[in-house]
């Protein structure tokens, strides 16, 4: 499963005309101290993961929880190929649950929706071969905010957000995970990332991450 992630990948980016690495070696120097990290401290059969990139990497779970067996496994930066590359950290303690947010990074290589979700599908995919007895809870992509004007690589990209989550509900459906829907608790009346949630259009501010928390309660509590 992990080399068809890595081919579905690949083969998108060569389509465009993008590189996306093809390595751990690749993914940058935080990558490998988190992926290292992670892969030391492992999960076990009482661990909640979340799992994603620097929207999950910016959050202290544990405490916003008050359960400190929610464990972070978030990555700046991080792409769905460098989730998949990590995973095997993540899934030999066979968690009780992984809730799963990826996908942003990979629009701003300007990976179609249709790759994006595809690239997911797998992921989800290895996750219940190897790891069965996990539920697993994916969630929307977020909206964003490119008033701020930080992110180049995401202006008029908010179509394609969109589409992914489009896809990925049906993909949850066909799956059997737990599809949660973030995406309308963040939006503005123009489906922007709401001003008062973030300072840079993409990461969020602490009543963000409040809003986030009342959404997954009950999942977590479950």
């Amino acid at each position: 499963m992990k080399r068809t992630l890595r081919n579905l990948l690949l083969a998108a980016t060569a389509v465009i005309g993008c590189n996306i690495a093809a390595d751990a070696t690749d993914f940058g120097e935080l990558y490998g101290q988190r992926a290292s990290l992670f892969d030391t401290l492992g999960t076990d059969s009482t661990s909640i993961v979340m799992l994603g990139n620097s929207l999950t990497h910016g959050c202290e779970w544990h405490e916003l929880f008050g359960m400190p067996n929610i464990v972070n496994r978030g990555i700046n930066g991080d792409i769905i190929e460098g989730i998949d590359n990590r995973l095997s950290g993540i899934l030999r303690g066979h968690p009780a649950k992984i809730f799963l947010l990826a996908g942003v990074n990979d629009v701003s290589h300007n990976l179609t929706a249709d790759s994006i979700a595809t690239a997911i599908d797998a992921l989800l995919g290895r996750i219940r071969t190897e790891s069965p007895t996990t539920k697993v809870y994916l969630q929307s992509l977020l909206p964003i905010n490119n008033s701020f004007g930080r992110y180049k690589r995401l202006i008029d990209k908010e179509q394609v957000i969109c589409d992914i989550n489009a896809r990925l509900e049906d993909i949850a459906a066909s799956r059997g995970v737990t599809w949660i829907n973030l995406y309308p608790e963040f939006c503005d009346k123009d489906n922007n990332l709401r001003t008062e949630l973030t300072n840079d259009g993409l990461h969020l501010l602490a009543p963000g991450y409040l809003i986030w928390r009342d959404i997954l309660l009950p999942y977590i509590q479950e």
